[in-house]
């Protein structure tokens, strides 16, 4: 059973962002996939990585309860948005575990707040904007890397489930698309210049290309490096019985 949460809404920045904390221990904030709730990212993961220590769930900008203010979803504000929230709760550093957009928003957050980030774990996450498949942005959209049709109509079902304005999915989605794809990344500089103990994790048909998760690995100084057999892009965070240990494992060094 996951253990009971603490939830809560903090003003930072201007907005007013929800979080759920659970167990004790050790901080791991968990930043979900775009267009994903809390439960939606993390409903297989939250009761393994809150036995033995306290985890911080943030749904970020526009995402499931936190309302969207208009302003630019730039992986800067956005980091700036965790930091922040650590802040309220008095918590001085924090692991970071981060997936897809949550990814790129914790990659950011340990390139640009290196003082709060102790250990980073990057679930399917690219530096670049080219580290994508290039059938995944193809008009088309016919890739079986892609999100299902259940998949998106989870997504779906889970905004208009929590959202402050349950029918703001679609112009949501469309600044989401714009904010993704239009952001070119990071130069490498800045991630050889990353702190923090790294995990990469990608499943083996993910958006993202393997050569391009291992260019990762070789640029971040402190990575590793781990590929999930028979894993989409959305699958990853499901397969709690190959993530969890390697997690665990990884942030108890």
């Amino acid at each position: 059973m996951t253990p009971p949460a603490t939830t809560g809404y903090a003003d930072v920045n201007g907005l007013r962002m929800y979080y759920e904390v659970r167990g004790e221990g050790r901080p791991l904030v968990l930043l979900h996939g775009g267009v994903h709730t809390i439960e939606l990212s993390f409903g297989a993961l939250l009761e393994p990585l809150s036995t033995g220590r306290r985890t911080i769930a943030v749904e970020l900008q526009g995402h499931g309860r936190t309302a969207d203010t208009g302003r630019e979803l730039s992986y800067e504000r956005l980091a700036a948005d965790v930091v922040a929230l650590l802040d309220v709760l008095g918590i001085e550093r924090a692991d970071v575990f981060g997936y897809s957009f949550g990814g790129l928003t914790a990659l950011q957050t340990a390139i640009g707040h290196p003082e709060r980030v102790d250990r980073l774990v990057l679930a399917a996450v690219h530096y670049r904007a080219d580290g994508y498949h290039p059938e995944i942005t193809d008009p088309a959209q016919d890739s079986p890397r892609l999100p299902t049709e259940a998949d998106f109509a989870d997504m779906v079902a889970a905004y208009r489930r929590v959202a402050p304005d349950p029918d703001h999915f679609d112009a949501f989605m469309a600044r989401m698309n714009e904010s993704v794809h239009g952001d070119e990344g990071w130069p490498e500089e800045a991630l050889r210049g990353i702190a923090a103990p790294t995990l990469l994790i990608l499943g083996d048909t993910d958006f993202i290309r393997l050569d391009h998760a291992v260019r990762m690995h070789e640029l971040i100084p402190d990575a590793r490096l781990a590929v999930l057999p028979g894993t989409t892009h959305m699958e990853v965070v499901r397969r709690a019985e190959l993530v969890v240990p390697m997690v665990d494992a990884f942030l108890a060094r």
